[in-house]
């Protein structure tokens, strides 16, 4: 039996009444199913789905939620017949933590398929349990010649564009999954807890969208409730919880998270909001984002807390995860002569330095949830990422990439590659000291995929500090265009086993549109 038929879907009384809630794509319910969060009778269950997340060669992260009080149990075998398999006991889920819990595995097998299914258990009664929940994963080869496939994309439900039933829901996750990932990594914007939803939005064609409707999507999220139940909508759709019970997630997060454009210190001028103080509303969010989410250094009750960290995907690849929301500084001109905070902050800055170095893989990728030499705009005279449309010699937060591109050209590392979303359309960058201001860094490239389920936007304009050139891009010429009149971007990546060659593909749903092929062992391409 396939996942997607035998996964029960959420509750339809968690989506508010008089909204779109039937359709083939999203598999709801009848009405009189019970809610996951209100249901107090029968064997606890798992209708929100499972998810796995950084997975190594020898360990993963299984995540679920329970509709009630629940113990976690995770049971793993290398066959879907799940003879013989081996059981690791997991948390005791409850209201602490919004019924969700993460288990790790470990001693698993290198590239191999693992199978695996979670039960949820009385905590009063451990002989009833509720239905399970199967997926698989493959972890990560040991061996150099296992060829490595990911995805990657950001900007889910944006811009006022949700779960439309009438179209299947999330449907470019059906596409990806159908690829066999190694994993998906998401660059961020994974919620947009700042931007409610309408049930109904008017397309320019004369068609109706219309929206999956909860409580908590029908205002910007404030309190840690409203911010978990915007983390939840995104599990309402049956293609996004098929995608995460086959394909581990990396993910990262950046301003949508918590408000657009946000940095520390930050006080609001949103009539939108009663709670002006950005600190507040990230530190819910964000521990929000470690309860729906399996993250190794960011999790409920743990001792690391952190998002930015690195995954090493056997000897082909590592990917370092930035965080360029929590350490920045603020959003200004964009002009100092002097920084040295930027986007990473200095602690953060020395120890991707130290990570670059010491890594060892063929190809390593580093995940930024912003571009670097492509100029967005907070406001009229404010910048939101590291270019300020400023040509000459880098300043403001440009001085840390400077240093940080000037550290990896003198340490010689090989095989470093950029991927980033952010700017809701896609893109291929190549940044050269021949055409640059600044000089003494080696050539690379930087991809930006997306939105992955948000509104599309027109291009902005490049900052020439590092030399950027653009062989592809693909963007609306108009602002905020829907899922409904433009197919939606994502980017895969391969890696040869036998080769080495990266081959980078630029996708939209259904095609690929642009394709550039790198060469292992260089410092610069």
């Amino acid at each position: 039996m396939s996942f997607r038929s035998s996964l029960p879907a959420p509750g339809r009384r968690s989506v508010l009444r008089g909204s779109v809630a039937a359709s083939a794509g999203l598999a709801l319910p009848t009405l009189g199913a019970a809610a996951p969060a209100f249901a107090r009778s029968g064997r606890p269950a798992a209708s929100w789905g499972v998810q796995t997340g950084d997975v190594t060669t020898d360990s993963g992260l299984v995540w679920v939620r329970s509709d009630r009080p629940a113990r976690m149990i995770v049971e793993t075998s290398a066959t879907e017949s799940f003879r013989n398999p081996t059981r690791v006991r997991g948390p005791l889920l409850g209201p602490d933590t919004d019924f969700t819990g993460t288990t790790r595995l470990r001693g698993l097998p290198s590239g191999e398929r693992i199978h695996y299914r979670v039960l949820l258990a009385d905590p009063d009664d451990p002989r009833r349990t509720g239905e399970p929940v199967t997926g698989h994963f493959s972890t990560a080869p040991s061996r150099r010649r296992q060829d490595v496939r990911f995805v990657w994309s950001g900007d889910i439900a944006g811009q006022g564009w949700g779960i439309n039933p009438e179209l299947g829901g999330f449907t470019v996750f059906e596409d990806m999954r159908r690829l066999e990932p190694d994993f998906f990594l998401c660059s961020g914007d994974n919620i947009y807890a700042d931007g409610p939803l309408t049930e109904t939005v008017a397309l320019p064609d004369g068609r109706i969208w219309r929206n999956l409707m909860t409580e908590e999507k029908a205002k910007v999220a404030e309190t840690l409730a409203e911010y978990r139940g915007v983390y939840r909508y995104n599990r309402l759709d049956a293609n996004l919880r098929a995608f995460s019970a086959e394909v581990p997630t990396i993910v990262q997060w950046d301003d949508h998270e918590v408000r657009n454009n946000w940095y520390p210190g930050q006080i609001l001028d949103d009539e939108r909001y009663t709670e002006k103080d950005v600190d507040v509303l990230a530190a819910r969010s964000r521990r929000a984002f470690g309860e729906y989410y399996p993250l190794s250094t960011l999790r409920p009750g743990g001792q690391q807390d952190r998002v930015h960290r690195v995954l090493r995907h056997g000897p082909l690849l590592d990917v370092f995860v930035l965080d360029m929301r929590t350490y920045r500084n603020a959003n200004s001109t964009n002009r100092q002569a002097d920084d040295t905070t930027g986007l990473l902050g200095a602690e953060q800055l020395d120890w991707l330095k130290r990570e670059l170095a010491r890594s060892r893989a063929v190809w390593k990728v580093i995940a930024a949830d912003l571009p670097l030499g492509i100029v967005v705009a907070d406001g009229k005279t404010n910048y939101e990422a590291a270019a300020q449309g400023d040509p000459g010699a880098p300043l403001g937060r440009e001085l840390q990439i400077a240093e940080l591109l000037r550290f990896i050209k003198h340490r010689r590392i090989t095989g470093t590659v950029w991927l980033t979303a952010d700017v809701h359309y896609t893109s291929a960058q190549h940044y050269d000291p021949s055409r640059a201001a600044f000089k003494d860094f080696a050539p690379f490239w930087e991809f930006v995929s997306g939105p992955l389920a948000a509104g599309s936007f027109p291009t902005v304009a490049l900052d020439g500090t590092f030399g950027p050139e653009q062989p592809f891009l693909k963007a609306p010429s108009k602002a905020n265009v829907s899922p409904a009149e433009t197919p939606q971007n994502y980017g895969e990546v391969e890696i040869d086993g036998a080769s080495g060659e990266l081959t980078v593909r630029l996708r939209e749903e259904g095609r690929v549109l642009f394709t550039k092929v790198l060469q292992p062992g260089r410092v610069g391409q």
